[in-house]
């Protein structure tokens, strides 16, 4: 007798399937940036399965995963496939992977140490390092962003926030805002007050800003470094291990012969280069063409020319300026901006970068966060 179709919908559902089953469905799919299938790299976990439904856990390698739609979705239909499957419930999780780097001196670990940097002032580095680090911090990660441009600091500014909360007796403890905990000489000076420091005093200072600053567990700390490739950049690689720099330029070719220098000064410092970022890239005018106001197209041209990669450009527009005055960053004022798209597509990408580096070095994951 042939069975009618509710009979053979009966039996579908009362298959058994097995963990083995799901695993091996999930080892079909690949994170795109990590080259690898999901079971391998060990981001599957807490499979559990009652009358057809199947529940378990995804654990990205950042939450600012590029590709996490996608591989939400492919996980969900390379399960689905299998007969007796009725539902796929998947939790979204993420374990920040270290670099694997000692980093003596500091009570608490701190996952990724990334340096922004430039060869000259003025294209916007700082405005890159606080957008990157409140985006990450948004999408879950715990972030730590250091104003290390002693000369300068304007990350108080940028952030909002006049002064640090009362200390403990032993650390300082760094201020908070958009999820983001900061730290900048610019809250132990008085305002206006000229920094006039060079060798032995800043190495002090930057030593300090790091070691005796309750930072607590960080994924990552994202530095703000001075223009140039002085003092500030060899004491900061001498007192903690740097995961990665970016360097920031704009299209210009003044600015990018200083950006070389800022990228060269990585290289001595044997300080991995995770990318270039072109800012104040283009001006979009009201009739929807694009103004290259400093010329165009000098990001892509300086990491080809030094073989690293071309990690995103970022336009101008009013708005990072508001942003940075009235101490809310853009990625937060004006988030569906295309200026806090490109940024965010450079957080994501840093991110990436750094995931797939530590992977590849180091397969211990240390802690795990989940993203509501």
């Amino acid at each position: 007798m042939i069975p009618q179709d509710s009979d053979w919908k009966e039996d579908m559902t009362t298959t058994e399937i097995n963990q083995e089953d799901v695993l091996k469905a999930l080892e079909q799919v690949e994170d795109p940036e990590l080259k690898d299938n999901l079971v391998a790299l060990n981001m599957i976990r807490d499979v559990e399965i009652t009358n057809g439904n199947v529940r378990f856990k995804l654990i990205l390698t950042t939450p600012a995963c590029p590709y996490k739609t996608k591989i939400e979705n492919d996980a969900k239909q390379a399960v689905t496939k299998l007969a007796g499957v009725t539902d796929v419930q998947i939790t979204l999780s993420f374990e920040v992977p270290s670099d694997g780097r000692e980093r003596k001196g500091f009570s608490h670990p701190i996952k990724n140490v990334v340096a922004i940097a430039s060869g000259k002032g003025g294209v916007g580095k700082s405005t890159v390092a606080v957008n990157v680090a409140v985006y990450l911090a948004q999408c879950g990660a715990r972030v730590g962003l250091l104003d290390a441009d002693v000369y300068g600091p304007n990350i108080p500014t940028m952030m909002g926030v006049e002064r640090l909360p009362p200390g403990s007796e032993t650390k300082i403890q760094p201020a908070q805002a958009y999820g983001v905990k900061l730290m900048s000489i610019g809250f132990l000076v008085k305002p206006g007050q000229p920094i006039i420091w060079r060798g032995p005093m800043l190495h002090t200072a930057i030593n300090q800003l790091l070691n005796d600053v309750e930072w607590g567990e960080l994924d990552y700390l994202i530095v703000d470094l001075p223009p140039g490739t002085g003092d500030a950049q060899l004491s900061l690689a001498q007192s903690i291990s740097v995961t990665g720099g970016v360097i920031v330029t704009l299209p210009q070719q003044v600015s990018l012969d200083d950006a070389l220098r800022g990228l060269e000064m990585f290289r001595q410092l044997e300080i991995p280069i995770l990318g270039v970022v072109e800012n104040m890239s283009y001006l979009e005018l009201p009739d929807g063409t694009t103004l290259d106001v400093f010329g165009s197209g000098g990001g892509i041209k300086l990491a080809g020319r030094t073989g690293v990669p071309y990690i995103g450009a970022i336009p101008m527009d009013s708005t990072v300026r508001e942003g940075g005055d009235s101490g809310k960053p853009v990625i937060l004022s004006a988030p569906d901006s295309p200026v806090s798209k490109a940024i965010i597509e450079i957080a994501s990408s840093i991110a990436s970068k750094i995931s797939v580096a530590a992977i590849q070095s180091n397969d211990d994951i240390i802690s795990i966060e989940t993203i509501g």
